[in-house]
């Protein structure tokens, strides 16, 4: 990975930690709740993705209980979190496949599984991408791992830190492999907060970017 990119990232990480400061400590759920809460967290925020975790949880309190439950009494559960009859079929697909794989759907299940292993596997899954499989290893296990949503994707194009048509699953490789393991979650959230309230989508507020002298866009991708 060029020197450039790495030095880059890490004058992007000093001047977004200085003005956001360093993100709360993660909340090193179990892997399997962390690869279902990813699962719901799919085109929705935060508030309804933990609100339908928390009733599904309510609802059917075991993993085993959720893989053996009519698809119909899952969607109810999680239907505060938005897109219920996409997202039950898929928990549950996830659930089975693990379990015909021998593996336990408790809070040990995934730990003991070599980093790399872990990623192949989880992507392995059915409707399960690199970002989410990035997201149980790095919020869960503490591995390795940058996972890249639409705010990360956007934020890295618009800097120019990553080729203009590079897919997410392509900025996601650049972007791990220049970052130090230590890096990562830091980098990650604070990339995701500026992207919610500076780098925004459609009318990104350059003014009050503590970035926007390194940003090729300017003038490009005007604030409104």
């Amino acid at each position: 990975m060029p020197a450039t990119l790495r030095a880059r990232l890490r004058q992007v990480a000093r001047r977004l930690r200085r003005a956001y400061g360093a993100p709360p400590a993660p909340r090193r759920l179990p892997p399997l709740d962390e690869l279902v809460l990813t699962i719901l967290s799919q085109n929705t925020n935060d508030t309804n993705r933990d609100r339908a975790y928390a009733d599904l949880r309510a609802k059917l309190p075991l993993w085993d209980d959720v893989a053996d439950a009519p698809l119909p009494v899952i969607e109810r559960a999680i239907r505060s979190g938005g897109l219920a009859p996409t997202k039950a079929p898929r928990i549950r697909a996830v659930l089975r496949a693990l379990r015909e794989r021998g593996i336990r759907l408790d809070d040990r299940a995934l730990r003991r599984i070599r980093h790399d292993r872990l990623f192949d596997l989880l992507v392995g899954l059915p409707g399960v991408g690199p970002k989410t499989a990035a997201c149980v290893l790095l919020f869960s296990l503490d591995r390795p791992y940058f996972p890249v949503d639409t705010h990360v994707h956007r934020v890295a194009n618009r800097l120019g830190l990553v080729p203009p048509k590079a897919t997410a699953v392509r900025t996601q490789e650049q972007l791990q492999a220049a970052l130090a393991a230590d890096e990562m979650y830091e980098v990650h959230m604070n990339l995701i907060r500026h992207g919610r309230h500076v780098c925004v989508a459609l009318r990104p507020i350059c003014s009050q970017c503590v970035l926007n002298d390194l940003c090729p866009r300017i003038g490009v991708v005007r604030s409104r």
